[in-house]
């Protein structure tokens, strides 16, 4: 099985997009990307916006490769409704558009099927099921929240298996919730990507309290799971001091590797709007 991160807040901007191939199926989750709009009360950077075009213009070409499309939530990191085209002929499968949703992902998920049915060669609902193709498995979660309550809806999770299981938990924060951790257990994959809790909006949005029950469910997941890879990125990747967060939970099994996304590649972080204040300041990246 081959897993390759294509775009990733280590790697510049807000996504989670990420290619997986096996002998048997070639798959994308969650072809979209954004920058934030306000961060430090400033607006974009131009390098974000640079960025952001090259990382839409990876997606495209991995789409492009893949037979499947899976979108986990209608979150613009995570779906881009303005080019459906990149749709055209590949077998979609997405989050149920109306149900376990909150108003806003309801109206964004109505806008995208309307928009991708001309292109799609299939569209399924996938919450809770599971499908084969040859000898590999994707298996979907029933629908979990979005952190710890439906404020910001629900996603649904992946896992794909041939010779390996790997998951993608989509953004459940850590995961925080038990309803994601219970299926993280169930599946019990080699390798998993994990989007990690918002720790740049603690004080705001968020309780050290949240904070610490993703950090001991990380730990949880280590020590009951015999992981190989455990890619940690996404919303923890926000905070320049992502690491400080993260440090500790490898010594609860020294054999997992333990990184973000861009460390996964074997490249630096390049945190770009954790540093927005920084480019604007003119100081070198």
């Amino acid at each position: 099985m081959k897993v390759l991160p294509i775009a990733f807040d280590s790697l510049g901007v807000r996504s989670m997009a990420t290619y997986v191939e096996t002998a048997d199926v070639r798959v994308f989750i969650d072809p979209g990307v954004s920058v934030s709009p306000d961060r430090f009360s400033l607006p974009p950077h131009r390098i974000e916006l640079d960025r952001h075009r090259e990382m839409w213009e990876a997606i495209v070409r991995w789409v492009g490769m893949s037979d499947i499309v899976i979108v986990t939530h209608y979150h613009f990191d995570h779906h881009n409704p303005d080019r459906p085209e990149i749709f055209e002929n590949k077998d979609v499968f997405l989050k149920h558009p109306r149900e376990f949703l909150n108003q806003s992902q309801k109206e964004r998920a109505a806008t995208f099927l309307s928009r991708i049915e001309p292109y799609a060669k299939s569209i399924t609902i996938a919450d809770g099921k599971s499908f084969n193709f040859g000898n590999a498995r994707i298996v979907f979660s029933e629908p979990v929240l979005h952190g710890l309550t439906s404020k910001l809806g629900y996603v649904i999770q992946v896992m794909i298996e041939d010779d390996k299981r790997f998951l993608f938990t989509s953004d459940v924060q850590g995961p925080q919730n038990s309803e994601a951790l219970d299926f993280v257990f169930e599946v019990s994959p080699h390798m998993m990507l994990v989007d990690g809790p918002a720790t740049y909006l603690l004080g705001s949005h968020y309780k050290k309290a949240d904070i610490d029950l993703s950090m001991e469910n990380l730990r949880k997941i280590i020590d009951r799971i015999k992981l190989t890879n455990l890619i940690v990125d996404h919303h923890l990747l926000r905070d320049l001091n992502w690491l400080e967060y993260i440090k500790d939970i490898g010594k609860v099994r020294q054999s997992v590797t333990i990184c973000s996304a861009a460390g996964f590649l074997g490249k630096k972080e390049d945190q770009l709007e954790a540093r927005r204040k920084d480019m604007y300041n003119g100081q070198p990246l």
